[in-house]
């Protein structure tokens, strides 16, 4: 593991001050979040050739705000925690977790707020999964969470991960309090889940400068320094792409050595990024990147289950990967 979340007792004074320095982990905040990302949506897709593909993205994630609030979760994490911390794994490993049947009834609440809003096709869409047996949800879950995305149709795959990531943020928000992280290295992958980013951002503020990626399931985020690759961790061969300019808030910060990229995007130049919104907003410059990229490049970072096939196909030329959720 690289950040491994450790019962908050089990904590020396020098790991607490430590932690305290450059916080390895910022938890899911989740008051607004999703009500922020519908409007950042939103604006984005004011003028953006996937304006429709944007605003339908923001009523999904304007629906998981108010199912938020209807549904709140109650779950005690501190013996998880525990032991998680002894095997040197993801308290919320999204291979070992058993699942609640909580995120049946989060998905079953986004299908009710978004019916008044969808026709057509995407309304067929949402009563097909109403009508979908517990087992067959189960089933679609799991084919995610392993990049089986031939076996959960395109145009479903948004509704159940919207879900799934909606229970995963309640759980790894019920963690602060109880755990603390430490540092290692390794970490392309989400401490809390186990996931991958969506993308990484610069940050503002009390953590002003300092690079977090953003999970793309359970919402927290993890710090990994600047000018390194988040994924194979070399510096020597990395490449900053973006469709603007040198000063442009939103950019791909591609590696030489193992052939990834990732979104970068900078608050100092634009407050309002959102990690999952920007990206969305950016497919243009993963289809750009991949142009431009040497034929071994791997786009293991570039597709996602919210993003669709229309879309990674625009991307990878029809090979869809994990990447991103809604």
């Amino acid at each position: 593991m690289s950040i491994r979340i450790i019962p908050q007792d089990e904590l020396g004074s020098s790991e607490k001050r430590t932690a305290e320095a450059i916080p390895p982990l910022l938890f899911p905040r989740l008051k607004n979040l999703y009500n922020r990302r519908a409007e950042r949506l939103r604006e984005l897709a004011a003028n953006n050739p996937l304006g429709d593909y944007l605003r339908f993205a923001a009523l999904i994630a304007h629906a998981q705000e108010v199912v938020l609030y209807d549904h709140p979760l109650q779950m005690d994490l501190t013996a998880r925690i525990k032991a998680a911390s002894e095997q040197g794994k993801p308290p919320l490993d999204i291979h070992v977790l058993p699942r609640d049947k909580h995120w049946h009834k989060l998905l079953h609440s986004l299908i009710a707020e978004l019916k008044p809003e969808m026709s057509g096709p995407a309304l067929a869409v949402i009563e097909n999964l109403e009508k979908a047996s517990e087992q067959e949800l189960e089933q679609m879950a799991s084919a995610l969470f392993v990049s089986d995305f031939a076996s959960v149709s395109s145009d479903k795959a948004p509704f159940i991960w919207a879900a799934l990531s909606l229970y995963w943020a309640q759980m790894a928000s019920l963690i602060p309090g109880k755990a603390r992280a430490e540092y290692g290295e390794q970490r392309q992958f989400c401490p809390v889940c186990g996931s991958m980013p969506v993308s990484s951002i610069v940050q503002i503020g009390t953590t002003q400068g300092l690079r977090y990626l953003h999970c793309n399931l359970c919402e927290t985020e993890w710090h990994v320094v600047r000018v390194k690759c988040s994924n194979c961790e070399q510096s020597r061969d990395l490449h900053y792409w973006s469709l603007d300019n040198e000063q442009a808030a939103v950019k791909a910060e591609s590696c030489g050595d193992c052939g990834t990229y990732l979104k970068i995007m900078y608050q100092e130049k634009d407050p309002k990024v959102e990690a999952v919104a920007d990206d969305l907003a950016s497919l243009v410059l993963d289809a750009a990147w991949n142009r431009r990229a040497s034929p071994e490049a791997q786009l293991t970072r570039s597709c996602s289950p919210a993003k669709g096939s229309k879309f990674c196909s625009m991307i990878s030329g029809g090979s869809c990967r994990p990447f991103s959720f809604l």
